[in-house]
């Protein structure tokens, strides 16, 4: 029996319990789930400086994965664009069951290895496309074989499993396993299995978007201004990098249309936004560089 599958020894009178300890007990195992991704740190750190040149070569970031563990892959994806700009075509996601599985149960879907390899067939993979491939037991069909289909394109792939020697962690390129054992409720994976899945998918992302100079210090200095408060953090990210008042970092990210890195090497350097631009494309889109060189 896998251990994501396996009976918990402890708590085997849970339905018995108050509300108070029930909720304390399912929140106290959840921290199993940081320690079962802080183990895998590693593996995360190799896949990270793996994937950053493929894709700062013009590489895709793909996600696939099956119920909770393909949802929390779109999840990851989705929210890499209003954070840090990226492209939402360079972040795609292939979840069991299609879209609608998003909100319902297809059941099934993760059944079948045949539709994993088409749909990774359909999107034309090249060497520089980054494949991340998410399943609690490691042993999904659909996300198997999305996973062979990937390699045979010369893809990177990436797979996340919660059980110790999984299938999906053997055969992928760079196998990460997150061993969180037995649930609170036998068999949820969606209790600190999902949460493991969910930290060790939101640290690779994040630590490659600063890889891929997404980030300046520890600020999100490519958000992407969407709605009123991102508006508003735009304004707030700028002063903080240059020590400006509101009224001028407003004024100089007007003229660049909120673009938090063309404000900031802009004012620090004393140059006009469209000088920035340019600098920042010389410089690889990477803020701390520019604001070494010499205009």
């Amino acid at each position: 029996m896998l251990n994501t599958e396996a009976p918990s020894a402890l708590h085997t009178e849970l339905d018995l319990y108050s509300t108070e300890r029930l909720l304390n007990v399912l929140i106290d195992d959840q921290l199993n789930a940081i320690r079962a991704v802080s183990l895998a740190v590693p593996g995360i750190a190799a896949a990270v400086d793996a994937a950053a040149p493929r894709i700062l070569a013009g590489g895709r970031l793909v996600y696939v994965g099956a119920g909770t563990s393909g949802r929390l892959g779109v999840l990851d994806g989705v929210e890499l664009t209003p954070t840090f700009s990226w492209p939402s075509e360079r972040a795609l996601s292939l979840l069991a069951g299609g879209k609608q599985a998003m909100f319902v149960a297809v059941e099934g879907a993760e059944d079948d290895a045949e539709q994993g390899a088409q749909e990774i067939v359909e999107l034309a993979l090249t060497s520089n496309d980054v494949v991340l491939l998410i399943a609690a037991s490691g042993a999904t069909p659909y996300v198997l074989g999305a996973m062979q289909a990937a390699r045979a394109t010369g893809a990177l792939t990436i797979g996340f499993a919660n059980n110790p020697g999984a299938p999906l962690t053997l055969s992928a390129e760079l196998g990460i396993t997150l061993d969180t054992g037995s649930e609170v409720i036998s068999g949820s994976t969606r209790l600190k299995a999902g949460t493991a899945q969910k930290v060790a998918l939101n640290s690779f992302s994040s630590a490659l978007m600063v890889r891929l100079h997404k980030v300046y210090g520890n600020l999100m200095v490519d958000v992407k201004p969407t709605n009123i408060k991102l508006l508003r953090r735009t304004v707030s990210l700028t002063m903080h990098a240059t020590g400006r008042d509101e009224a001028h970092c407003r004024r100089v990210l007007e003229e660049c249309d909120f673009h938090v890195k063309i404000a900031i090497l802009a004012i620090l350097d004393k140059i006009s936004v469209t000088a920035a631009s340019k600098k920042l494309q010389v410089c690889g889109d990477d803020l701390r560089l520019a604001l070494r060189t010499t205009s």
